[in-house]
């Protein structure tokens, strides 16, 4: 091993170390609210398969904001709104409308008339279910 400068001895321990560090994870990346638009009741996303994402489309009463990238949808909806809720397979839900480990922010591809983003939870949840196949939480048998 050779000394680094100022006469510090690198290692591989300290070659890893450096870097690693030269690669940190960047601030989460959040779904913007758009200009204009308030959410008063916080936010958070459902993300779906981009294939699903027309399917639930048109069994919305109310759109909110949506998002898409070539793999995924992404639908605000208020905080909370995982309370009480088992979202079904393959929806992820997001906390704080964060994307997790995507090379981008995905694109606005709708933005509803008025000020709120969101996409009414229960109508989605309901939408997601039927187009996944699954049995909504409550309608589930409940064992002893």
């Amino acid at each position: 091993m050779r000394p680094g400068p100022g006469g510090q001895v690198l290692n591989l321990d300290t070659l890893v170390r450096l870097r690693r560090g030269l690669h940190t994870p960047g601030a989460p990346r959040r779904l913007p609210v758009p200009e204009g638009m308030t959410a008063p009741m916080g936010c958070d996303a459902v993300a779906v398969p981009a294939r699903l994402g027309p399917l639930v489309l048109p069994r919305l009463p109310r759109v909110g904001c949506v998002y898409a990238d070539e793999t995924h949808w992404w639908w605000i909806v208020p905080s909370d709104s995982d309370y009480a809720l088992e979202w079904p397979a393959p929806a992820r839900y997001a906390t704080g409308a964060v994307v997790p480990d995507a090379p981008g922010l995905p694109g606005l591809i709708h933005r509803p008339d008025g000020t709120l983003p969101y996409t009414p939870p229960i109508p989605l949840y309901l939408a997601l279910c039927r187009a996944t196949g699954t049995t909504p939480t409550w309608s589930r048998p409940v064992s002893a």
